[in-house]
């Protein structure tokens, strides 16, 4: 029996490194994983490349996406809309990957509603100390970003119960295993298995008659 994937959507506060959790967890494990590629009306950066990084479309298509229902979620940011696309999604898992959205905790909750198989996995640093570390750490940010980043790791920690697991990243190595373990058990939950319970049902039934 072709196994089907699951949709996984990823968040976590900035700072608690969950791009390089996905990057490690892809490099890992290839042929079990895609990661989602987003839409956007934004233009290229140097070095990207359409399909890659990013479907780089007009806001004229992306629109037509919307009223189509072409899009699982979309979000508006500073005059550019961002979105994931339903066919490359539904492409992939019908290929048997486990498809990763790396998306914030609105667009999660909007995944959610439209396809309530969704599992929802939340990224958290073991504490709030180490975040502020690690977002200092960086040296990239002046304080009044680092700031905010905190307030809005405030906000986002209100909505982490909705999520199905939690996530501590404290040793990569760890976490990435721990994450793989947590995907390859969801794939045993009896409601993503009803095909084979059926088939199984009526195989029993068709020997009892015998």
């Amino acid at each position: 029996m072709k196994r089907k994937g699951i949709l996984i959507v990823v968040s976590g506060f900035s700072g608690s490194g969950k791009g390089t959790l996905m990057k490690r967890l892809l490099s890992q494990y290839p042929d079990t994983y895609a990661l989602s590629i987003s839409a956007t009306t934004r233009a290229p950066r140097k070095g990207e490349e359409h399909g890659r990084e990013y479907f780089f479309i007009s806001k004229d298509e992306f629109e037509k996406m919307i009223v189509k229902g072409e899009l699982i979620e979309y979000a508006r940011y500073v005059e550019n809309y961002y979105g994931t696309p339903r066919v490359y999604v539904e492409q992939k898992l019908d290929e048997g990957k486990d498809v990763i959205l790396e998306i914030e905790i609105q667009g999660a909750l909007k995944v959610k509603q439209a396809f309530p198989d969704t599992l929802l996995l939340f990224v958290t640093p073991p504490n709030a100390a180490e975040l502020e570390k690690r977002l200092v750490g960086r040296g990239t940010e002046t304080m009044d970003v680092i700031r905010s980043r905190l307030d809005r790791a405030c906000e986002e920690a209100e909505g982490m119960d909705s999520y199905d697991y939690l996530i501590v990243n404290d040793e990569l190595e760890a976490c990435v295993s721990q994450m793989h373990e947590i995907i390859r058990g969801e794939h045993h939950r009896s409601f993503r298995n009803e095909v084979f319970i059926k088939e199984i049902k009526e195989d029993l039934e068709k020997l009892k008659r015998r």
